[in-house]
């Protein structure tokens, strides 16, 4: 489906228009603790609100990023919290045609605890949107 401006995508064999596509999946990615956020459940909204920020997200993007994952998460006492683009990005491959000017991609994953645990904080950067720009987010829960 070819993007359109404002961020439309539309059906080329229905015409049907839409604002954004799911998907998931299975990988085998491993994810790096050593990094990351332990947040009180009830803390985790804010926080959220804060860090997808800073990772570049609008506040619509954010807003259904807390909406599909804030459930998951703010029934645990804690979360251990890393956001892991990186080793997504390698384990899920990307192809958009035309190729966009900005690609934002977050990835978030995370453990549930009982008690908090100390980590060192993940330093969150963002790239500068300019021109057409791409956003995907999603997550997992790492289960040990």
């Amino acid at each position: 489906m070819p993007p359109r401006p404002g961020g439309t995508l539309t059906d080329p064999a229905t015409g049907r228009e839409y604002y954004c596509l799911f998907w998931e999946g299975i990988t085998d990615a491993e994810y790096d603790f050593s990094t990351g956020f332990c947040v009180a459940g009830e803390d985790t909204a804010a926080f959220l609100e804060d860090a997808l920020d800073r990772l570049g997200l609008t506040e619509r993007e954010a807003d259904e990023f807390i909406i599909y994952w804030l459930p998951k998460l703010e029934g645990n006492p804690y979360n251990l919290l890393s956001f892991q683009t990186e080793a997504y990005t390698s384990s899920a491959v990307l192809t958009i045609d035309p190729a966009p000017d900005t690609l934002i991609r977050v990835f978030l994953a995370w453990k549930g605890l009982d008690a908090p645990v100390e980590v060192e904080p993940q330093k969150l950067t963002a790239p500068e949107r300019a021109g057409f720009t791409a956003v995907e987010w999603g997550g997992a829960e790492v289960v040990q």
